[in-house]
Order: C-alpha cells, then sequence, then structure tokens
C-alpha cells in the first residue's frame, strides 16, 4: 500500500549534548551506518508523497551524509523544540492537505514494517492525531503517556516536567505521530514555553487535541526496542548491538551456523552462502562474498573479499581485497593486505 498522501518529516537539527561529541547528534553510526540512515530506509518502502528532513546543528554535513536519498531539507535556524522544528516546516507544507508521519532520527531501530502498520491504523481510525506508545520497565527520559479512566491519551508529560506519580507511568511516548497537517499546525501555535527546557514541545499537542475534544488514536509497539532513542554512548552501542542480532539472525535463518553470535561482527554488506560455519571474534566487512561449506576460525578478520566454496581459514587471518579460490585452506596467522 502507498501513503502518497502523507509527508513525513525526520527531525535531525539537534546537537545531543549527552553524546559529548563535535559530530551532529544522528550521523553517528550503528551497525556501520549514521543512525538517520536506518531511519531513512525504514521510510523508504512506504512509499511517502514526500520526505523532508529538518536540519540545524551542523546541516551541512547531516546533509551531505544523505545525498543519496529522495528528500528535501528545511533548516531549523534555531534549536527551541521538537515543535519548532516541524514548525519550520509550515512554508513547505502549505499546499499539503493530508496528514504528516513525524519521526527522529535518532531512532535507528524503528523497522519499516512498524510504520506501515502505523500508518494503517492512523488511516483505518481515520484519526486526526495517532501517537505511537510503548511499554518499558524503566521509563527514565521519555515522556510518559498520560491516560484517563478510559484509557483514552489526554496529555504527553516529558520527564522534567513530570510528576513523582506520573514518574512511575510505564507507557512512554515513542516520538513518532501521525498528524492531519491543518491540525498540526494549528494545533503548534497554541503551543507555549512553559516548561523546564522553555522550548516548544510537540508533545504538547496531544494536550490541545484532548481539550478540543479530539480523540488522540494511541498505537502500542509491541517491540519497545525499537523506539529506543539515542542520546548517549551507551545508547548507540545498544542500538549497534540490537542491529547486528538482526543480521546475524537472518543468516542464521539462511543455514549459516555461528558459534557464539554475540561474539561475531558481520556488516550487511557480507553475502555468506548456507553451511559456512563461524567461530567466535570475527570481524567480516566491506562488500564479502563468502561461498557455501566455509570454515572460519576464532580471530579472523575479513574486509571486502570472495571467498570460494570449502575453504578453510585458519585463526588470526587478515585478508583484504583478496579473492580465495574454493577448496583453498588459508593457513593460521596469514596476512594478506
Amino acid at each position: 500500500m502507498e501513503y502518497s498522501s502523507v509527508v513525513g518529516i525526520v527531525l535531525a537539527a539537534g546537537k545531543g549534548t549527552r553524546m559529548k561529541s563535535e559530530s551532529p547528534k544522528v550521523l553517528h553510526e550503528a551497525f556501520f551506518s549514521p543512525m538517520i540512515h536506518h531511519v531513512m530506509d525504514a521510510l523508504q518502502p512506504l512509499l511517502l508523497g514526500e520526505n523532508i528532513v529538518v536540519t540545524g546543528h551542523q546541516r551541512q554535513l547531516v546533509e551531505e551524509s544523505l545525498r543519496g536519498y529522495p528528500i528535501s531539507f528545511v533548516q531549523q535556524s534555531q534549536q527551541l523544540g521538537t515543535g519548532h522544528a516541524v514548525l519550520a516546516c509550515e512554508d513547505k507544507l502549505r499546499s499539503h492537505t493530508g496528514s504528516v508521519l513525524v519521526l527522529c532520527g535518532d531512532t535507528p531501530l524503528i523497522r519499516g514494517e512498524t510504520l506501515r502498520l502505523f500508518l494503517h491504523a492512523h488511516v483505518e481510525s481515520a484519526s486526526r492525531l495517532t501517537v505511537m506508545t510503548t511499554n518499558v520497565a524503566e521509563p527514565d527520559n521519555y515522556g510518559r503517556i498520560v491516560s484517563d479512566e478510559h484509557g483514552n491519551i489526554v496529555k504527553i508529560v516529558e520527564e522534567k516536567d513530570a510528576n513523582p506519580a506520573q514518574k512511575k507511568i510505564k507507557e512512554i511516548n515513542a516520538g513518532i505521530y501521525c498528524v492531519d497537517v491543518h491540525f498540526l499546525f494549528d494545533a503548534l501555535k497554541r503551543v507555549g514555553t512553559d516548561n523546564m527546557q522553555g522550548e516548544i514541545y510537540l508533545t504538547d499537542i496531544v494536550a490541545i487535541a484532548s481539550g478540543d475534544g479530539i480523540h488522540v488514536y494511541k498505537f502500542c509497539c509491541t517491540n519497545s526496542e525499537e523506539v529506543l532513542g539515542v542520546n548517549s554512548r551507551r545508547e548507540l552501542a545498544q542500538a549497534h548491538a540490537v542491529l547486528q542480532r538482526r543480521y546475524l539472525d537472518v543468516l542464521m535463518e539462511s543455514g549459516v551456523t555461528l558459534v557464539q553470535p554475540e561474539a561475531v561482527t558481520i556488516e550487511k554488506t557480507v553475502k555468506i552462502g548456507k553451511d559456512t560455519v563461524i567461530y567466535p571474534n570475527t570481524v567480516l566487512t566491506g562488500a564479502c562474498n563468502i561461498g557455501t561449506g566455509v570454515h572460519i576460525d576464532s580471530f579472523v578478520k575479513i574486509d571486502g573479499c570472495t571467498i570460494g566454496n570449502s575453504v578453510r581459514i585458519g585463526s588470526f587471518t587478515h585478508l583484504q581485497q583478496s579473492n580465495i579460490p574454493s577448496w583453498s585452506t588459508v593457513a593460521p596467522h596469514t596476512i594478506d593486505i
């Protein structure tokens, strides 16, 4: 199903102070690619009418990184909050009459299929505002979903503005919204800055909708790891581990044996034939083609190589841009770079 009547807005203007970095937060890499690339890759299959990326901090670097994607850019000249970032798109969307999908460039674990289900729910419910939520055991640092006695969303309260009772709420804001464009910009112009950050919160449109008698539809993402927002190096490492695990699962389902998956690093650009066995502490990167029935011992690094069928590669070997014929044996400690 195409969603050509929906425009995507990806927020990528923030500095990310908790990363302790001079680089834009969304350009920090998880699983060998900038975080925002994973978000854009999840959006591509939806075939939205247009994708807009809001840039600000070091915008030239962010825009250069995204050159290969069919997107347009809007600049947020001052970083005054998520609502302010979306408001920067108003002129560009003046002629748009459909819905807007808003998400953040620092959520690299979101799956395209989850976004498709989210959009489908928004369309089927004929909602003017749909919010993605999830439930977590430790909701620290996330906005809490405040609901009424019937389970309907009343508002979203940010961590820094939450009272002790609200901080105990386990249902959190995933930071992904689908909203009617006319309501969106009308509501954002009514959002104040009376909060601890002194910013225009996008989350405040929920309370405005509720106050206007507009039903806010809730879409709960059952897999909470998908909506992990990366704000620190620790969370970046978590995201990398999840993305790596997903690809290792694909390889194992296809017939590859990984003796100790948690101790193997394999980039998504590596293709591996069935009945290949890979031992721990092995790193495979670059555009590799590895045949069937290959045996790779521990502590091997292979980058950009073509490995034939039934090859045996000994421990502590480093191969780069090599072509190893089928039925070969590579002795341990071989360095071919």
